[in-house]
């Protein structure tokens, strides 16, 4: 179950790494290991495990601690996150493990930052906050339930528009407003402010559990690490042969009832063509395109009342 909502078996195509050797980290905050380089450059931190189900992003920072990547210049930090969540991770059950209390990444606005409320999550965010604080890039990794081409979430911000376009890969970047339920980290002001220089971006890779999605995460890191200068140009399969396109979120469908459903198994990254076009029915109510070539993000194909169903996005020129 997800929400309420019942969910279909999902195959787990990757084995969970055992974390064991880099969980002591380096930086005294458990999970976190930084490299820096003798010559001066950026701050780069890529995180996984945001959510402790979403385990392909702990195969890439397992596979590059194991390489001993070091930066030609600058300081690379790798992070993984939600470490208790990872711990609960069931192969039988891989949507349980999503959080201990509650979702990591809607917790990142200063009110609850500072405030008193605690939780698994809270802890976790407040304890590794510091580090974030003093990145000027960050990568989120991300893996999708339901079938969907990779994208990367820019928010809001001017500075994420520009390191998601120059990153190249994936090949589409959305920008959007983020959640009712809280701040993403790309959210934060931090990241948003009109002054300041840092960045973040958050790549939704591809399918959980999947082999794919690990290659694609592997080619998002390569592609920060060549653009902030700490690696040489990335491998052409990595490499962009056409600049992304850029979309904007123009609609956010939460559905309202619990009988929400798709007229058919749409994937993300879908475009449908005509303005008018019948996507799903929610209770009574049908839910439309509201513009020609519009792009579906993320749909849920099992959505419970009050979640976000689908995205709807516009493509556009990047500011």
């Amino acid at each position: 179950m997800s929400g309420g909502v019942s969910l279909p078996r999902f195959e787990v195509r990757l084995t969970p790494p055992d974390l064991a050797a880099w969980l002591p980290g380096n930086t005294g905050i458990p999970g976190f290991s930084t490299f820096a380089a003798a010559r001066a450059g950026p701050h780069v931190l890529v995180l996984c495990l945001m959510h402790g189900n979403e385990i392909a992003g702990a195969v890439v920072l397992d596979a590059l601690l194991r390489e001993g990547l070091r930066p030609a210049c600058g300081r690379l930090t790798l992070g993984f996150v939600n470490i208790a969540a990872y711990r609960r991770f069931d192969p039988d059950n891989p949507v349980a493990s999503r959080f201990v209390d509650e979702d990591l990444n809607r917790v990142w606005d200063q009110a609850t930052l500072e405030g008193p409320r605690r939780s698994a999550e809270l802890d976790r965010a407040r304890e590794i906050w510091p580090l974030i604080a003093g990145a000027d890039m960050v990568l989120d990794l991300h893996s999708m339930l339901w079938p969907s081409d990779p994208l990367v979430l820019c928010g809001q911000g001017a500075r994420g528009r520009a390191l998601a376009m120059a990153m190249g890969t994936p090949a589409l970047v959305v920008a959007d407003g983020g959640h009712a339920g809280g701040r993403r980290l790309i959210d934060h002001p931090r990241f948003l402010a009109a002054a300041g220089d840092a960045a973040a971006v958050l790549v939704e890779a591809g399918q959980h559990w999947q082999e794919d999605t690990v290659r694609q995460m592997r080619a998002s890191v390569d592609a920060v690490l060549a653009h902030a200068g700490m690696i040489g140009k990335v491998a052409p399969c990595a490499a962009p042969s056409v600049a992304p396109r850029f979309a904007e979120v123009s609609r956010v469908v939460t559905a309202n009832t619990g009988r929400f459903a798709f007229v058919r198994p749409f994937r993300g990254g879908e475009v449908i063509r005509r303005r008018d076009t019948l996507l799903a029915r929610d209770g009574t109510a049908e839910i439309r395109t509201p513009h020609d070539d519009c792009l579906l993000i993320m749909p849920s194909l099992r959505t419970g009342r009050g979640h976000t169903a689908v995205r709807l996005a516009r493509f556009a020129e990047p500011a």
